[in-house]
């Protein structure tokens, strides 16, 4: 018999061949099989086995066999029988034996405060009312939403999305061009290899970004050409002949915190029109603005030359993987083509529960939620170090679930106070390891057009639960005061 077991009694695989083709009779043959799936651990205690009636006929062998082998191991010990209660495999004091060729690996650091950036509050997803949306949802979807879809994804979120991002991002898109994804690093890399199927050899980045994100298109076969940055955002001016896109982060840019002008996204968009290139907006952090209203997307000022690339990871969940790409005409068929070949579809069920909350006034809600809290701890952040580490500044607007903290000279490098951190306790990054490396030496930037005056740690504000975030706080406060 061939299939997989469960903790209820399910399907169980166990092969008799060789045993009974070394001479095992039976009732051997099946004890032995049972003895070494408990050994190995691919039986884990506690597990309930089929009833005898049933593994006899999966095995085609009577049904006293089975009792009889059950019996046995209950005798050695390594089953438990109870009446009523069916047939389990036993507590036993020696561990199972891991996969073979196991070997332990070093172990990470223990860190006892999170303070990475780019990671919501994990407390806050709201479980109760996903699981209202998910009942409606499946009570409401036709069957025929199980099935192989599109792989621009589910029609009803796609249409929720239009409204959506229309009404709070002004984006200006349709079902029929928005492509549902799993993650924006899968939307990019599908939208990175588009591009290069349509000659493009480079993609044009911020000089400080995620380089999760440049290994994605690096992946694809494109260089990465960083452009300086200041106050003001991405240099791009200097965007050239060489790149086929250019991505940005225009709401808040990643890291640094700063907001690309308006000036700017419009000699972004220019130079695509000329260029016959695209610019990538990832919105990042565009719903989580705190001082005033966020500028609208960039994509409604040519959205045929901007991809809009947006995310539920930070408003819900990064575990749900959902989202999407509002892509000009040109981008739908080859970007889709390769969602299709990647894996078809994204799961289906968590997109009829998105496009439920959003449809239901749901989603706002718990977006504005969301946004009063992270501007709370924003706050609390930043009258903590103004108390008790004054010599460090907090640059960047106020927006977003992290910040930008420059260090006072005399303060000493990252990478040593990188380690102080790791030695108390807390798990943080600095600027440097979001440096955009370029692919052709002529891409470095010029002495003195770094974003950074100094060295700089990013605080993710964002990650603690409620109860721990004052203690991930005062031991940020006493690190930075010891500097």
């Amino acid at each position: 018999m061939n299939g997989s077991w469960t903790s209820f009694g399910g399907d169980l695989h166990l092969d008799l061949t060789e045993r009974r083709a070394a001479g095992a009779g039976l009732r051997a043959a099946l004890e032995d099989a049972l003895r070494e799936a408990v050994q190995d651990g691919r039986l884990a205690a506690g597990t309930r086995l089929p009833s005898s009636r049933a593994l006899g006929e999966d095995l085609g062998i009577a049904r006293n066999t089975v009792v009889e082998a059950y019996g046995q191991l209950t005798a050695e010990g390594w089953l438990s029988s109870r009446q009523g209660s069916g047939t389990t495999v036993a507590q036993r004091s020696a561990p199972a034996r891991g996969p073979r060729g196991a070997r332990p690996g070093p172990r990470p650091p223990v860190f006892r405060h999170d303070l990475m950036s780019g990671r919501p509050d994990l407390s806050l997803f709201p479980r109760t009312a996903w699981l209202a949306a998910a009942r409606r949802a499946l009570a409401t979807a036709p069957h025929e939403a199980f099935g192989y879809g599109s792989p621009l994804g589910r029609i009803e979120l796609r249409e929720a999305l239009t409204h959506y991002l229309a009404r709070v991002r002004g984006v200006r898109t349709d079902p029929d061009h928005l492509l549902i994804c799993t993650g924006v690093s899968q939307g990019l890399g599908l939208l990175c290899a588009a591009l290069r199927e349509r000659g493009a050899r480079g993609l044009a980045v911020e000089g400080y970004g995620l380089p999760p994100q440049h290994a994605v298109a690096r992946a694809a076969g494109l260089a990465i050409r960083p452009l300086p940055l200041d106050c003001d955002g991405a240099r791009v001016d200097r965007l050239d002949e060489r790149s086929g896109a250019v991505l940005l982060t225009p709401a808040h840019q990643y890291p640094t915190g700063a907001v690309l002008s308006a000036e700017r996204r419009a000699a972004a968009v220019r130079w695509a029109r000329e260029r016959d290139g695209y610019v990538v907006e990832d919105d990042y952090d565009g719903e989580f603005r705190f001082d005033r209203q966020p500028l609208g997307a960039m994509q409604a000022l040519d959205p045929e030359r901007v991809v809009y690339a947006g995310t539920a990871a930070k408003s819900l969940a990064p575990g749900l993987r959902l989202a999407w790409l509002a892509l000009p005409d040109d981008l739908v068929e080859p970007v889709a083509r390769l969602k299709r070949r990647a894996d078809t579809m994204s799961p289906v069920l968590d997109q009829l529960t998105l496009a439920e909350l959003i449809t239901s006034g749901t989603y706002d809600r718990h977006v504005r939620r969301c946004r009063l809290h992270y501007r709370r701890r924003r706050d609390r952040l930043v009258a903590a170090l103004a108390e008790h580490a004054p010599r460090v500044e907090v640059t960047g607007i106020a927006a977003g679930l992290h910040a930008v903290v420059q260090l006072p000279p005399g303060a000493g490098s990252e990478a040593e106070l990188l380690a102080r951190a790791e030695a108390a306790g807390i798990s943080l990054s600095g600027l440097v390891w979001h440096r955009a490396e370029p692919d052709e030496e002529s891409d470095a930037e010029p002495d003195g057009e770094r974003a950074e005056s100094g060295p700089a740690l990013v605080i993710g504000y964002a990650t603690p639960p409620e109860h721990a975030f004052p203690a991930a706080l005062a031991a940020l406060c006493e690190l930075l005061r010891e500097r």
